[in-house]
């Protein structure tokens, strides 16, 4: 399952050349999951194997890149038999009727949250994501993610406090 969607992210995720990533910096690497995540082979490997690293019963990411992540973590863990809700945070809040952070069927105050994110480079949404979701009232410990760029992403997540875990990391693609 693991090799398989390794595999996945080599030929349809990974790119080599000269790009500006989200984050402003430029890099020769390029890793972008949504052609993987967003067919259902790809989605359900990645959930399946991301689900392993869940011990909470949400999880919740940065749209857009998680959306798909949390939505099909929601849906392996109820075939598991287990119930594992998904949460989406905004990046702006949303600007009519409640003005909410956080969409889904929101958890009790103090529950706890995985936060899923598709690619670290620097960390910055994988903790923006995290201290909404703690600003809202709830806690977090873990980040899991498909692939760590190895760019100090995982240490400034570890920094903020929060264990990070990663399925893969940008030396097994290239």
């Amino acid at each position: 399952m693991k090799e398989e969607l390794l595999e996945l992210l080599k030929k349809d995720a990974y790119r080599k050349g000269e790009f500006t990533l989200s984050s402003g910096k430029t890099s020769e690497h390029y890793i972008n999951c949504k052609p993987v995540v967003l067919t259902g082979r790809g989605l359900t490997l990645a959930s399946l194997l991301m689900l392993m690293h869940v011990d909470t019963n949400y999880v919740a990411g940065l749209t857009l890149g998680a959306d798909p992540l949390v939505s099909g973590v929601a849906l392996v863990s109820a075939l598991d038999n287990r119930l594992v809700n998904a949460l989406i945070v905004r990046k702006e809040p949303k600007g009519h009727g409640t003005e909410a952070w956080i969409e889904g069927k929101l958890p009790s105050e103090g529950t706890e949250i995985t936060i899923l994110e598709d690619v670290i480079t620097t960390g910055g949404s994988s903790i923006k994501a995290a201290q909404k979701v703690i600003d809202a009232g709830y806690k977090v410990k873990r980040i899991v993610s498909i692939v760590d760029r190895q760019e100090g992403g995982s240490d400034a997540i570890k920094e903020a406090g929060f264990e990070s875990i990663s399925l893969f990391k940008l030396e097994e693609l290239i």
